[in-house]
């Protein structure tokens, strides 16, 4: 069966991992996941991701990141464009989300996929994926 929206299907397990508070979880792999699960890394989001090999297209071992009080650093993730509505914000809307929002968006751009204050900085606008907090 094929997958209409891995994006989504990323931030989904992601979200009911850190939910039953999971250490890991699984994720089949993909450059748009890899570099999504990157900026949440970087972001401290998430705790680590291993890549592990198998005979399709590899897998993303993502490990959550917990508070000392056994919370999820991850408090939410929501998808903003999706195939059947997609939402593409130019440089200003791009620039106006850094004072908006809480956490940060991450914007596939003509220049990577990278945050909205990253696409800020450099003045580009792009197609937002995803919010996180």
């Amino acid at each position: 069966m094929t997958m209409t929206d891995p994006v989504s299907d990323l931030l989904t397990r992601v979200r009911n991992a850190a939910k039953a508070k999971k250490n890991a979880v699984d994720i089949p792999a993909s450059n748009l996941k890899r570099e999504i699960v990157r900026i949440l890394t970087e972001h401290k989001y998430l705790k680590d991701v291993v890549e592990l090999p198998d005979n399709k297209q590899g897998i993303l071992r993502v490990y959550i990141s917990y508070t000392r009080e056994d919370k999820s650093v991850l408090n939410g993730l929501e998808r903003i464009s999706r195939p059947g509505l997609r939402k593409y914000y130019d440089a200003e809307e791009v620039r106006m989300s850094t004072f908006n929002t809480r956490g940060l968006m991450i914007v596939s751009t003509s220049q990577g996929i990278m945050t909205n204050f990253d696409a800020a900085s450099k003045g580009i606008g792009g197609e937002a994926l995803c919010r996180c907090w």
